[in-house]
């Protein structure tokens, strides 16, 4: 996927992703189970950034937005401390895409 001409993975969360998601106790292998998940779809996506938006989706989004269609993760946003990644809604460096 395309956004201005930049490249976007979308991640559409299973059922089972989403309930695991939305759990305050999830832990770093839940975490690292999913990921790898995403990469054995995408490999391209093992960079630090997506995978840096990947966990905040998988920390925050079903919390800030129950049931969001996709996660959507960028080879093009900058990598930033978890601080800056949670206040920028996983979308470091420019807003979030539209399709």
């Amino acid at each position: 996927m395309a956004y201005s001409g930049l490249s976007s993975l979308r991640v559409y969360p299973t059922r089972a992703g989403r309930d695991v998601a939305g759990q305050l106790n999830k832990t770093p292998g839940q975490t690292e189970e999913a990921w790898l998940e995403v990469l054995a779809l995408a490999p391209g996506a093992d960079t630090p950034g997506m995978r840096a938006q990947f966990v905040c989706h998988w920390n925050y989004a079903e919390f800030a937005e129950p049931g969001k269609s996709s996660w959507n993760l960028e080879v093009w946003r900058p990598t930033v401390d978890e601080n800056t990644m949670v206040v920028s809604g996983c979308n470091p460096g420019g807003a979030e895409e539209a399709f």
